[in-house]
């Protein structure tokens, strides 16, 4: 297994980059090692990737892009699409060499597109891509969700959200005890990251929406694949890889059994890193 590594014997650094469209993009680095990017997913911060990056720090030089709309990154803009978010990751890319590329959930997403016709790419893993196969990443929240936002009430607009995209027992509970449990399990620093993510949260999922059964697309990626999911997601996430390696020319399939979607993020994230580890070494 990996070990676990205290971050604040990593050093880190700061870096900028300026994507296509004029746009200062931020990256964390850390580590020795051949490069290796790493891309963070939906309501999610560069830092919340750290410990998993420096977990691979002594092995890879990573590099976690701060997506745009987040912390020192520009905004997202106007005309905002992934496009925007794969000359992100081809600008970090050029000025890092990385041919190793690591995305989570709207992430792994993200890293599909980046890879489609990039043949820089050696390898990439991806954790419970954002792929949607025939709706199975549902958008019906959204109206809901998109006037709560604008209503100034982001506790009803994050509900919405996970009845609308969580697992199915979610839209069993109701509405009040959902408004009592969620402040107790998500508070603090967390709950205003939450917060301040909630636009471009739904920005972000329709793009998944609009990109619904485009993924014949993949075919186009030249790079080995490693497809990984948590043993405790819902099934349509497993699913959902076997569709893909169907696709992918270069692929295999890793459960973890222990983890479930946040599982690069989560209390277990030497498995991830090991698994990893042990791809892109070999």
């Amino acid at each position: 297994m990996a070990q676990a590594i205290d971050s604040e014997t990593v050093s880190t650094t700061s870096q900028f980059v300026t994507s296509k469209d004029g746009t200062r993009i931020n990256y964390q680095t850390m580590g020795t090692g051949a490069a290796l990017i790493i891309i963070p997913g939906a309501l999610s911060l560069a830092a919340d990737y750290v410990p998993l990056a420096t977990a691979l720090a002594d092995t890879f030089t990573v590099h976690i892009i701060e997506r745009r709309g987040r912390g020192l990154s520009g905004a997202m803009g106007a005309d905002y699409s992934i496009v925007k978010e794969c000359e992100d990751v081809a600008a970090v890319q050029a000025k890092t060499g990385a041919q190793l590329l690591f995305g989570h959930s709207y992430g792994g997403l993200v890293a599909f597109e980046a890879a489609r016709n990039n043949q820089a790419l050696r390898k990439i893993a991806v954790y419970e891509p954002g792929v949607s196969i025939n709706h199975s990443i549902p958008i019906d929240w959204a109206t809901a969700y998109q006037n709560h936002v604008a209503a100034g009430k982001p506790l009803d607009a994050f509900i919405d959200f996970i009845r609308g995209s969580g697992p199915a027992f979610m839209k069993m509970l109701p509405n009040w005890w959902l408004r009592l449990i969620m402040p107790m399990v998500i508070k603090g620093e967390e709950w205003d990251k939450t917060v301040a993510l909630l636009p471009s949260n739904l920005i972000e999922h329709k793009e998944v929406a609009r990109l619904d059964n485009t993924f014949q697309t993949y075919r186009d990626v030249s790079a080995k694949v490693l497809l990984m999911a948590g043993g405790k997601s819902p099934a349509f996430r497993e699913k959902t890889l076997q569709t893909l390696s169907g696709v992918l020319p270069q692929s295999e399939i890793k459960i973890c059994p222990k983890l479930d979607h946040f599982g690069p993020t989560g209390n277990r994230i030497s498995e991830v890193a090991q698994v990893i580890k042990d791809y892109f070494l070999h």
